[in-house]
């Protein structure tokens, strides 16, 4: 068994600059300094404060704001090459759109032909985990595999992975149960309580049908199928007394407003969620119908805030992708948070001139400086990282020149000599051959491969039976969606495709789909138009 992401990795090193603790009183260093050593934040203070001793070389000055690295709760990460879908209507419930052959055709076609096809598993990897780190994410969810041997896996990489952290101290969340175990809501709770944390999607829609979902955890005796563990991703269907259900168990919500607006036009009422005292993650949920990142869903967050009377303040929206994430997993003693004894995960920003909630709100990609995890630098401005004596893959996002450190100790066989610039090429080529690809992916699902080495695939959770389901669905609640058919006859119409840009500002046709979506509201469209047109270094506190 492989051990943590990077043990033991990193250099000596320390950064000044302006420090967003996230701790629990919310303190905020104008001028401070964090130390890191061995993965572990040795101290955070202020600058004029004793240097700690083995630090002696002066902190480099990162002329910015410094936060914990993002915690994104809720992906699925192998769509993430996919650019976003034109969306043709409004839809009520996850069933509707799932089964459609517009969907069919630019989504569930396609990622079936991807992920059949062992030439773009490495490349979509690479480029997805990078896609994460240019915009500060430091922890999603991860990537499940399968192979022809019928082993099952989860990708462990560059990007710390809810799923699979080898580390006693950082449990692993549970993102999939098993069919057996979903057919009765008895079962359902047992798996439960099996974890400190299970993600997994809930009462996904607007409609009676989605709602079902929740009610099947209702128990005979009027107990619920309910925990601490369980943290509901969507919950879009749940009404005001429900969020006092799960409030009542301790159990947790995954928000992911822009998905929820753009296939159903509403969201979860995290109104009532709030006053319930239920706890809120967030995530971006994929490329196809989600935001590109962690950035964007922020965005929409506090622009949902700010069009219902501002729900949140700009410390809660940033706590639902540090501190209040790293709680819902059960990590809040090592994550979260810039505080002595905790692991480095670290975003820097560059500038220190706005208000430092708002300003990683109103972040692009191109305002990200430094992404350090588990003190490795992983991505950031060639400036500093040179000073912290890193080498990597140049790459320009913004204008500005960066360098991505995709070396790591225990790298997984799979990604052995995959660049970033590598990646993205077989991508470019694999993604416009796709009707080629296309063939050899059909005759894989009638005739897999067997014998020999193991060959690993993409277990997309809504398409293969793979012995594992994303979205469980209780005996009450009808059968599970059976797509493996539907995505057969759509991989045979798949069409060349582009690949989703890296960033939003490097990605200009992006706004123009945003704008053609019929079901998001269009002053949030123009809303998020505008912010990634502008820096929020330059912003003045006005």
């Amino acid at each position: 068994m492989t051990g943590p992401i990077d043990p033991g990795a990193g250099n000596t090193f320390a950064l000044r600059g302006r420090i967003v603790t996230m701790d629990p009183s919310h303190t905020v260093f104008d001028d401070g300094v964090v130390y890191v050593r061995d993965g572990e934040i040795i101290a955070v203070q202020s600058s004029s404060a004793e240097t700690p001793n083995d630090f002696l070389s002066a902190p480099i000055s990162t002329k910015g704001t410094i936060y914990p690295g993002l915690i994104e709760l809720h992906n699925h990460l192998s769509y993430n090459a996919l650019q976003l879908w034109q969306v043709p209507k409004l839809y009520h419930d996850r069933g509707q759109w799932g089964r459609t052959s517009e969907y069919g055709q630019a989504v569930t076609g396609p990622m079936d032909v991807i992920g059949r096809s062992p030439s773009l598993l490495p490349a979509v990897i690479r480029y997805v985990e990078a896609k994460c780190l240019v915009a500060g994410v430091t922890t999603s969810q991860g990537i499940a595999l399968f192979s022809n041997a019928g082993a099952r896996r989860y990708y462990r990489g560059i990007v710390r992975n809810v799923e699979q952290t080898n580390d006693p101290n950082l449990p692993e969340a549970a993102t999939r149960i098993a069919d057996v175990d979903a057919k009765s809501t008895e079962g359902f709770k047992a798996q439960l309580l099996k974890h400190r944390c299970c993600l997994l999607h809930l009462a996904e829609g607007t409609d009676v049908s989605a709602h079902t979902h929740f009610e099947s955890l209702h128990l005979a005796d009027g107990s619920w199928a309910l925990s601490k563990s369980l943290a509901g991703i969507h919950c879009a269907a749940l009404e005001p007394n429900d969020f006092s259900v799960l409030a009542h168990y301790g159990a947790s919500m995954v928000w992911s407003p822009f998905s929820n607006l753009l296939l159903y036009g509403g969201t979860a009422n995290v109104k009532a969620a709030k006053s319930a005292g239920v706890s809120i993650g967030i995530g971006s949920d994929w490329a196809p119908t989600g935001s590109k990142n962690l950035l964007m869903e922020l965005k929409v967050a506090r622009w949902f805030s700010d069009s219902n009377a501002g729900l949140f303040t700009d410390f809660e929206l940033v706590a639902m992708a540090t501190s209040t994430a790293a709680s819902i997993l059960g990590w809040d003693k090592q994550l979260g948070s810039l505080e002595k004894g905790k692991r480095a995960d670290i975003l820097v920003l560059r500038g220190a001139r706005v208000d430092p909630y708002r300003q990683l709100i109103a972040a692009t990609e191109g305002d990200v400086q430094l992404v350090v995890i588990n003190g490795t630098a992983r991505y950031g401005d060639t400036r500093v990282m040179v000073e912290l004596q890193v080498l990597g893959e140049a790459v320009t996002v913004a204008g500005h020149r960066r360098m991505l450190n995709l070396v790591q100790a225990e790298q997984d066989p799979l990604m052995q000599g995959i660049t970033f610039a590598g990646a993205r090429a077989t991508l470019v080529h694999g993604l416009a051959d796709l009707p080629n690809l296309a063939r050899t992916a059909v005759a894989s699902m009638v005739s897999p491969m067997r014998g020999g080495e193991p060959q690993w695939f993409f277990a997309l959770d809504e398409l293969h039976d793979t012995g594992a389901e994303l979205r469980p669905r209780l005996s009450s609640t009808g059968p599970s969606l059976d797509l493996t058919e539907a995505g057969a006859r759509a991989a045979r119409q798949v069409k060349p495709l582009v690949l989703d840009g890296l960033t939003i500002v490097d990605d200009h046709g992006f706004r123009g789909r945003i704008a053609a979506q019929p079901n998001l509201p269009k002053d949030l469209a123009v809303h998020l138009m505008g912010l990634f047109e502008r820096s929020p270094a330059a912003l003045s506190d006005k």
